[in-house]
């Protein structure tokens, strides 16, 4: 039976600000790190040695090749050794290639072997500053597993946006839209509130903001945010234009800050807008029901100033 047979429904998950994620290891040595990732960008595992590996020329170092799935050509990308590992023969023969899907874009990663899927709550899921110093940090944040052992979450944005440029937001794709908006006092004055903890994707919405002349504030958390704003004037959160958040943030998921933001009568009318890699029907759908009022993908992103315009109208109306 696969590791990831037994998976909740993500609209349970969220409604408890839980998730689950799949362990894995990259290498054989037993004291080698283990990692994961949310099981609902996951598609299946399969054995390498049972796929043939077609090489690229010209192409990144860490892009391997691609392999035939199911009539789908999926590059392989090269994890350990983004991780700083080296894979013996044996090891690579050994292999595993986990089938994953951020914003619509399938991939297979090079791992060792799935070890199983964990629940975790958000508040679990810890972010330490040392992951945030550098530019050229790949861990993203950590949990425990039940032995205490040390579970590390990867900035797989940064991986993609490594290898695959071209499959993340253009940034400068439709500018000259930006142009044409006729933007409300409110937006130009004001500064949208953003919660994203993915430093590719944090990097992405401020030259986007940049290049349209508005403001906007970060938050590395849900937790950050929601503090921020309930410590505002009644008046002061009247004010905000906007609020985009991510649904994978440690202490507190993207979700939850659609619900307390709901919940609240000074807050209930904000225009909340979920930027998520996790594009499936079920996440837009529980965001939705939540009261989020629009959804848009990370790979979509360039579009988030007409979004808001849109949803800003909606809730004048």
């Amino acid at each position: 039976m696969s590791v990831l047979d037994n998976v909740d429904a993500a609209t349970n998950l969220a409604k408890n600000n839980e998730l689950q994620l799949l362990v894995f290891r990259v290498s054989q040595n037993d004291s080698s790190a283990y990692y994961a990732v949310n099981v609902f960008k996951t598609r299946e595992v399969v054995e390498s040695k049972n796929h043939y590996l077609t090489q690229l020329p010209s192409s990144h170092p860490l892009l391997e090749g691609t392999i035939v799935l199911r009539d789908m050509q999926i590059p392989i990308l090269n994890l350990p050794a983004w991780l700083g590992i080296t894979l013996t023969k044996e090891e690579i023969q050994k292999s595993n290639i986990l089938v994953c899907d951020f914003n619509g874009v399938i991939i297979g990663l090079r791992i060792m072997s799935a070890y199983r899927v964990i629940k975790k709550n958000w508040n679990e899921m810890h972010a330490p500053d040392s992951y945030r110093l550098k530019d050229d940090g790949v861990v993203i944040n950590d949990t425990r597993l039940e032995d205490g052992s040390l579970c590390l979450i990867l900035d797989y944005e940064k991986l993609l946006a490594d290898v695959l440029p071209q499959a993340l937001v253009n940034v400068d794709k439709d500018l000259e839209v930006l142009k044409t908006l006729d933007l409300p006092k409110k937006l130009k004055d004001g500064t949208v509130l953003i919660a994203e903890d993915s430093k590719t994707a944090q990097r992405h919405l401020t030259q986007i903001f940049e290049k349209a002349h508005l403001k906007m504030q970060l938050f590395s958390n849900g937790k950050k945010l929601i503090d921020y704003i309930f410590a505002l004037s009644d008046a002061q959160k009247a004010q905000i234009p906007a609020v985009i958040t991510d649904i994978e943030m440690p202490e507190m998921s993207g979700f939850t800050v659609i619900q307390k933001l709901r919940a609240n009568k000074s807050t209930q009318n904000i225009p909340i807008i979920v930027n998520s890699s996790m594009t499936g029907d079920n996440n837009k759908r529980e965001a939705q029901g939540l009261g989020a009022d629009d959804f848009i993908d990370k790979t979509k992103s360039h579009n988030v100033i007409p979004l808001i315009l849109s949803v800003m109208k909606k809730r004048n109306a």
